[in-house]
C-alpha cells in the first residue's frame, strides 16, 4: 500500500487556514452571543434557539470539511485498487479499467485515462511521478505510459 498526498496550491491552502480560523471565530462569537443573549425573556424562545443551533451548526460542518481537506486528500494504491479522497470525498477504481496513464511535460500533468473513456488528473508533487506511475504500472502491467515531451509534441513520444 503506497499512499501519496494531494499536493494543493499555495494559494488554495491559505484560502483553507482562512475558512479555518473564520470557523474558530464564528464558533466563538456564537457562544458569546449565546452566553449574553437572554433567552428566557423572548417572547417565542423557539426562534432564538433554532437561530444559535444553526449558527453552530454551519461553522462545525464547514470546519470539518475544512480539515479533512488538509487531512485526508490523497491517492493510495492498494493492491488493484486505486483510491482518490478528496476530503470527505472517496473514489476507488480498479486498477484492471486502467487504459492508459501520460505524463504530459509541457502542461506537468499527470492524467490516467480509463477504459470506459474516463479519466483523472494526478495532482501531486512533481517528483513523485515516477513513483507514482511504477506502484500503478506493478498493480496492472497492462497500463500504457507515455510520456509526451516539451520538445517535441507528438512526433517522439516517449513510451514505456
Amino acid at each position: 500500500m503506497k499512499t501519496f498526498k494531494y499536493r494543493f496550491t499555495r494559494l488554495t491552502t491559505a484560502f483553507i487556514y482562512i475558512g479555518i480560523a473564520l470557523c474558530v471565530i464564528g464558533l466563538g462569537v456564537n457562544t458569546y452571543s449565546v452566553i449574553v443573549s437572554d433567552i428566557a425573556a423572548e417572547p417565542y424562545p423557539v426562534y432564538p434557539i433554532i437561530r444559535f443551533v444553526l449558527l453552530y451548526l454551519i461553522p462545525a460542518i464547514l470546519l470539518v470539511i475544512l480539515i479533512s481537506l488538509l487531512i485526508s486528500s490523497y491517492y493510495r494504491i492498494e493492491g488493484n485498487i486505486l483510491t482518490t479522497s478528496f476530503g470527505i470525498i472517496k473514489s476507488k477504481y480498479k486498477t484492471e479499467e486502467i487504459n492508459s496513464v501520460i505524463l504530459d511535460r509541457t502542461t506537468n500533468k499527470l492524467s490516467v485515462f480509463f477504459k470506459n473513456n474516463g479519466f483523472i488528473v494526478i495532482v501531486v508533487k512533481e517528483e513523485w511521478y515516477d513513483e507514482f506511475i511504477n506502484e500503478l504500472c506493478k498493480a496492472n502491467t497492462a497500463i500504457e505510459y507515455t510520456v509526451k515531451s516539451k520538445e517535441n509534441n507528438d512526433k517522439d513520444d516517449k513510451k514505456k
